[in-house]
C-alpha cells in the first residue's frame, strides 16, 4: 500500500472519528426537524416546513511535500503537516463540518456551526466555529450576537468549505495574514441597493479570546473591524479593516533579557515583545465569475507593533470551465518589511558582556527570520464528478525568500532557507 493511500485512509478515519463525536448534534437536529412539524414551523408561514435545517461540508485530502526538513501546514494552528512529520499528510486539508440553523420567526434565527479538523495539540476534537443569534430588523438591517465569522477576506465565510472554493485551499500567503477566523461579540450589517448594485456594510466588535498554537497561546481583546462588499452582476469587491490588541503567553523570555542592558535594551524589548500590542489587517479583494470562467485577486497588509512586524501579501487566480472540469492557475506571495536588525550595540559595555550581547542579537535576528517571505505558483484542476461532490488535483511550487523558511513549520537542523519546495495535493470536497 502506497504512502498516499495510507494517508487517504487516515483522512477517512479522521472523518469517521469526527462524525462519531458529533452524532448527538446530528440526532438532535434530525429529531427536532421531523418531530411535530406543525410546532417546528412556528413563524415560518408554512405549516409543512421545519424551523430547523442541517447542512454539512467536508474535505478529505492528502498532500505531499518535497521538503523533508520542515512541514507544510495550511494554517498556523496545525502542529505538523507534510514534509518532515509525514511524507503524505491527511491532516493538512481534511476537515468535516455541520451547520444547524433555526428560524424561530421571520425575524429571529440562530446558527450553530461545528468543525472537526486537526487541532494545535494534534487532536481532532470538534470545536464551535459559529454560534450566534440573528435579528432581522428590516430586510436590509440585521444584528448578530455570539460567535461570528471575522470577515477579513474575500472568502472568509466559506474559508473552511472546500467545495465553495476553486482551489484545494485559499492561498496561505494571504490568508495567514489573519489565521483567526472568528470572534465572540456583535456585528451589524446594512445593505444599500442602488439600481443593480448592492453594497453591504458590516461592523463588528468582539471581546477577549484565546487561541492556542503549538508553542504558545495568543490572547486578543478589543477586536473590531469594518467590511464592505459591493456586488454588481458577476462582480464582487471586498474591503475590510480589522484591529485588535494582541498578547503572546508566555512572553518571549530572551527578549526580556535585553532589559538588563539599560534604556537601549529596554527599548528593544518593548519594541519586539508581543504584549498588548496593536495588530491590524487591511485587505482588498475582487472577483469576477460569469460562470464560464473566473478571475479573483486579493491584497492584504498586516501590521503589528511587535516582532511580527509589517507584511504584505497578494494573490491572483483564474480558471476556465470546460464541462465538469475547471483548470486554474494561481500566483501568490508574501513579503516582509524587515527580517533582520543590528540589535543591541556593544559599544561602551564591558568586554566580558560581548558574548552575551552577540547571543541576544543572534536570537533576535533568528526570531525576525521567522517572518515569512515566499513566492508560490499553483496549478490545478477541479472535476465536479457528481452533484455536490468535486475532486481537485493541485501542484504548488514555493520559492522561499533568501534566508527565510516562509510559512513552513517544524523547521529542523539541515533545512536550507531560501530553497524551493514542491507540493502535490489531492482532495475530495462535498456538501450536503
Amino acid at each position: 500500500m502506497t504512502a498516499a493511500m495510507i494517508a487517504m485512509r487516515k483522512s477517512l478515519g479522521m472523518a469517521i472519528r469526527c462524525i462519531s463525536h458529533r452524532l448527538p448534534l446530528i440526532v438532535l437536529a434530525t429529531i427536532t426537524t421531523l418531530w411535530h412539524p406543525a410546532r417546528a414551523s412556528a413563524g415560518t408561514g408554512d405549516p409543512s416546513a421545519s424551523m430547523f435545517s442541517l447542512n454539512g461540508f467536508g474535505t478529505l485530502g492528502v498532500v505531499h511535500s518535497s521538503e523533508d526538513r520542515a512541514d507544510f501546514t495550511a494554517t498556523l494552528f496545525q502542529p505538523n503537516g507534510a514534509g518532515y512529520s509525514h511524507r503524505w499528510s491527511a491532516a493538512v486539508d481534511s476537515l468535516i463540518g455541520a451547520q444547524l440553523t433555526a428560524n424561530f420567526t421571520s425575524r429571529l434565527s440562530a446558527t450553530l456551526q461545528i468543525i472537526c479538523e486537526q487541532n494545535y495539540d494534534d487532536s481532532y476534537r470538534p470545536h464551535v466555529e459559529w454560534a450566534n443569534i440573528k435579528y432581522q430588523f428590516t430586510p436590509d438591517i440585521d444584528v448578530r450576537i455570539g460567535r461570528i465569522v471575522q470577515p477579513t477576506f474575500l472568502v472568509s465565510d466559506s474559508r473552511n468549505v472546500g467545495y465553495a472554493n476553486p482551489w484545494i485551499r485559499p492561498p496561505i500567503e494571504l490568508y495567514d495574514q489573519n489565521p483567526i477566523t472568528k470572534t465572540d461579540g456583535v456585528d451589524v450589517s446594512y445593505r444599500l441597493h442602488v439600481g443593480e448594485v448592492t453594497a453591504t456594510l458590516q461592523a463588528n466588535y468582539g471581546r477577549d479570546l484565546q487561541f492556542s498554537f503549538p508553542a504558545t497561546q495568543i490572547h486578543t481583546k478589543s477586536v473590531w473591524g469594518i467590511a464592505e462588499n459591493v456586488e454588481y452582476d458577476a462582480a464582487l469587491l471586498h474591503l475590510s479593516y480589522t484591529s485588535a490588541a494582541v498578547s503572546a503567553r508566555p512572553p518571549i523570555a530572551f527578549l526580556d533579557a535585553f532589559r538588563q542592558f539599560g534604556p537601549q535594551g529596554t527599548a528593544i524589548a518593548d519594541e519586539y515583545q508581543l504584549i498588548d500590542k496593536s495588530d491590524s489587517v487591511l485587505a482588498v479583494g475582487a472577483t469576477y465569475d460569469p460562470r464560464q470562467w473566473f478571475a479573483t485577486a486579493e491584497w492584504a497588509r498586516s501590521r503589528s507593533d511587535s516582532y511580527l512586524g509589517t507584511s504584505a501579501a497578494w494573490y491572483g487566480s483564474g480558471g476556465y470551465r470546460i464541462g465538469n472540469f475547471t483548470p486554474y492557475l494561481t500566483f501568490s506571495q508574501v513579503t516582509e518589511g524587515l527580517t533582520s536588525t543590528a540589535g543591541l550595540a556593544a559599544q561602551g559595555l564591558p568586554p566580558s558582556l560581548a558574548p552575551t550581547v552577540a547571543a541576544l542579537n543572534a536570537g533576535l535576528n533568528q526570531l525576525l527570520a521567522t517572518r515569512p517571505v515566499q513566492y508560490t505558483t499553483s496549478a490545478g484542476v477541479r472535476w465536479d464528478f457528481i452533484k455536490d461532490f468535486d475532486v481537485k488535483l493541485q501542484v504548488d511550487r514555493i520559492r522561499l525568500g533568501a534566508g527565510s523558511s516562509g510559512t513552513l513549520a517544524n523547521v529542523q537542523p539541515g533545512f536550507q532557507p531560501g530553497s524551493t519546495v514542491y507540493l502535490f495535493g489531492i482532495a475530495v470536497n462535498f456538501v450536503f
